[in-house]
């Protein structure tokens, strides 16, 4: 399975969030970090908030942070969320001549949760977790408590 750039994205938008979970993130910091287009960060931004997953603070010095607690944000939730789940055409409006004689359907659907049922496992914290200033370095960041 593979995921779409905008769940990648959002992902990694979270994982930024909570490394630096004690201050204001921005948009153009994200992009700047990632080197990812800063309109795709934005639109993932919006679709994390409009979830749940980050609030916003409009206005000079405003930024996004997470809405609620890393530990309280799970993976396979947010993949839910952000990836459209369609793996072939016979999981959505589609409708396939061979779909009454075809087992590939459900064969496709069990790989998928059990996709999921492994990044359920795991929360946001569980991807920073004792990583923080691993990460801050990786993103050319001196000191993360700033």
């Amino acid at each position: 399975m593979r995921l779409t750039q905008t769940c990648d994205y959002a992902l990694r938008t979270l994982m930024y969030s909570a490394t630096f979970s004690h201050r204001l993130v921005t948009i153009q910091e994200v992009a700047d970090q990632y080197q990812i287009s800063k309109n795709h960060v934005m639109k993932v931004v919006y679709e994390l908030g409009k979830h749940g997953y980050l609030e916003s603070v409009r206005g000079r010095g405003g930024g996004f942070r997470l809405a609620r607690p890393m530990e309280d944000i799970n993976v396979g939730d947010v993949v839910r969320t952000i990836e459209p789940l369609e793996l072939v055409e016979c999981f959505g409006e589609g409708r396939c001549v061979i779909a009454p004689a075809c087992d590939l359907r459900s064969v496709l659907n069990e790989a998928m949760l059990a996709f999921l049922h492994v990044l359920d496992r795991y929360t946001i914290a569980d991807l920073v977790a004792n990583r923080t200033n691993e990460l801050a370095m990786l993103l050319g960041i001196q000191n993360p408590t700033d």
